[in-house]
């Protein structure tokens, strides 16, 4: 996708909750479209901390260890601070103040029934137990984007009701204004969605522990590789495999360049007489070459952390520039502006 030629680049904000190192299911969902976003669009990415505070406040140092460990992913993988503007969103406190006006706009009621905040209590447990940052993280959502006028948010198709949430918002604010000051936004969901856990889990989830790293060594990918779920009915080299749900597959599907030969592989293995170790050895071929250069950039990167901690504050002054001037337009058109 590109702008048209002599218009201003479409903006688009994305990022992450650093609660973890990231993985091959960021890789797939987000990163590497990422690398190819900031050719052609201005682009924000945010390490999310605050937002991740909300169900981690008994561990708040384990998100503050993963800023850096997340902006390391983020460099090693081809993020270039000189093409996409990386911020952290706790130093940005005009965030916090959008999120308090935009609040007024949007009842408990409809943050309830938001699919994906649904889903997200289920998975947690809360129940009614709820931390009231993490149910009104719609609102919190809707500043983020508003704030830097994105008009592209790439999201799993599981968040897009939170993209329709902020543009509720954002028609409620300007009707509200008398005139356009936000802008809405349109969810970019990329071709190749979520990524299955190396156990064959819908998701691949550090909470889930079944992971790839992008710094996995070499041995913890070779490791993870023979771990993989395949087809558990393929129990004879001789016998017919199935496809569907077969997640060394679906690696390959995602990570292997040369498609053709798959797809001679896949034949093969669906009429009989291949076997499982055979599809993993492909894979793991095709995931140290992905992963090798990667962990290299990575662990040179990480000799300087100091170095790496000046570009996110670089680009969160920038951020904090572009948040300012809408949070201002947001407060005068409330009246809010006295001096």
């Amino acid at each position: 996708m590109s702008t048209t030629t002599g218009a201003a680049p479409a903006v688009i904000l994305t990022g992450d909750r650093p609660t973890g190192p990231l993985h091959l299911g960021h890789y797939v969902g987000s990163l590497r479209n990422r690398v190819a976003y900031q050719q052609h669009y201005r682009q924000f990415i945010m390490l999310a901390d605050a937002q991740a505070l909300t169900d981690n406040m008994d561990d708040t140092g384990k998100v503050h260890r993963n800023v850096i460990e997340v902006a390391l992913d983020y460099l090693a993988v081809g993020i270039d601070p000189a093409l996409s503007t990386l911020l952290i969103q706790s130093q940005i406190p005009e965030l916090a103040e959008l999120t308090f006006y935009y609040l007024n706009l949007v009842t408990v009621a409809r943050l309830e029934r938001n699919p994906t905040v649904k889903e997200e209590i289920r998975l947690r447990g809360f129940e009614r137990d709820i931390p009231a940052g993490f149910l009104t993280y719609p609102a919190s959502q809707a500043a983020d984007i508003t704030a830097f006028k994105a008009t592209l948010v790439p999201v799993g198709e599981d968040q897009v009701p939170m993209i329709e949430q902020t543009n509720e918002i954002v028609r409620r604010f300007n009707r509200l204004a008398g005139r356009e000051i936000l802008c809405e936004a349109k969810a970019l969901v990329p071709e190749i969605g979520r990524l299955p856990g190396i156990d064959g889990k819908a998701k691949m989830s550090k909470s889930l522990g079944n992971t790839i790293n992008l710094g996995a060594s070499a041995d913890q990918i070779r490791a993870a590789v023979r771990q993989i779920y395949t087809d558990p009915l393929h129990l004879r080299v001789q016998d017919p495999g199935h496809l569907e749900g077969n997640v060394a597959f679906i690696y390959l599907d995602a990570f292997d360049p040369d498609q053709a030969a798959l797809a001679q592989m896949k034949a093969h293995y669906v009429r009989g007489g291949l076997g499982d170790s055979v599809v993993k050895a492909r894979l793991e071929v095709c995931l140290q070459e992905l992963l090798a250069p990667i962990r290299a950039r990575r662990e040179a990167l990480a000799q300087d952390r100091g170095h790496v901690l000046s570009l996110l504050k670089e680009g969160t002054l920038t951020a904090r520039e572009v948040a300012a001037r809408t949070a201002d337009e947001v407060k005068a058109a409330l009246g809010l502006r006295y001096f």
